[in-house]
């Protein structure tokens, strides 16, 4: 990296940033490092994929980034803010404001249809919305954009792998976030209805700008990435951009 690029870099506010971050768990006599003292930061509009084997600190740097866990030591800021500082509450409401999520089984609740799916993230907390119009305009907006919007009445059980991703993929968005967590999002799906999911995670991070941070063992899913941080044993031994 240059330094004017370094300079550029340090006058934007990171979206996401870990400050000597370890989280260590203690087994009998020993102490394992899931995490260990790292420090890197995430900026506005990235497309980054956390990649490296099983075990070496993918998912917890999620989890710690999104406060679903705490960190045995360091600091991290989300929007600039100590996560490790605030209530579970609190922590909460800054999480649904600012973070979206899609995980590689959809996690979508089997009793509610497809918008309402799209619209929960918006009903936890309820207005002030951080997008313009009603719940049901912004939902319906993103079903649009995933191709699902024949699709507003059904339940999960009814609807493909692929479209079940999609629900996730325009939930995550309903929000509007700053930064959105996708946990090997292709992981369940075939080659093909992967392909297209990644495919549309790229468009909507370049027509949204919204911050994208896959974890992946996929090679695809690597290739399309803008950044690739490498993981192994808990620490970052490679950062390409």
């Amino acid at each position: 990296m240059n330094k004017a690029k370094e300079t550029n870099e340090e006058a934007i506010t990171a979206v996401l940033e870990y400050r000597d971050v370890s989280k260590k768990y203690t087994s009998g006599d020993c102490e394992v490092y899931a995490l260990n003292s790292v420090s890197t930061k995430i900026y506005p509009g990235e497309l980054t994929a956390l990649v490296g084997p099983s075990g070496s600190g993918k998912s917890t740097m999620q989890h710690l980034g999104a406060g679903f866990d705490k960190a045995s030591s360091g600091v991290v800021l989300l929007m600039g803010s100590d996560i490790g500082l605030y209530p579970e509450k609190e922590l909460s409401i800054l999480r649904n404001k600012h973070i979206g999520f899609i995980f590689q089984s959809f996690n979508l609740i089997p009793v509610m249809t497809v918008l309402e799916n799209v619209m929960y993230p918006a009903t936890v907390y309820g207005k002030p919305y951080r997008f313009d119009g009603s719940a049901i305009e912004r939902a319906m907006y993103l079903l649009e954009r995933v191709s699902l919007v024949n699709h507003v009445k059904k339940r999960p059980h009814q609807l493909s792998g692929g479209q079940r991703q999609r629900v996730a993929i325009a939930r995550s968005l309903m929000n509007m976030p700053d930064l959105i967590f996708a946990d090997e999002p292709t992981a369940n799906l075939d080659h093909t209805v992967g392909k297209e999911i990644l495919e549309l995670l790229v468009s909507l991070n370049r027509d949204m700008n919204v911050t994208i941070v896959f974890s992946t063992h996929d090679p695809s899913v690597m290739a399309c990435a803008r950044r690739v941080i490498s993981l192994q044993d808990g620490k970052i031994v490679g950062d390409t951009q």
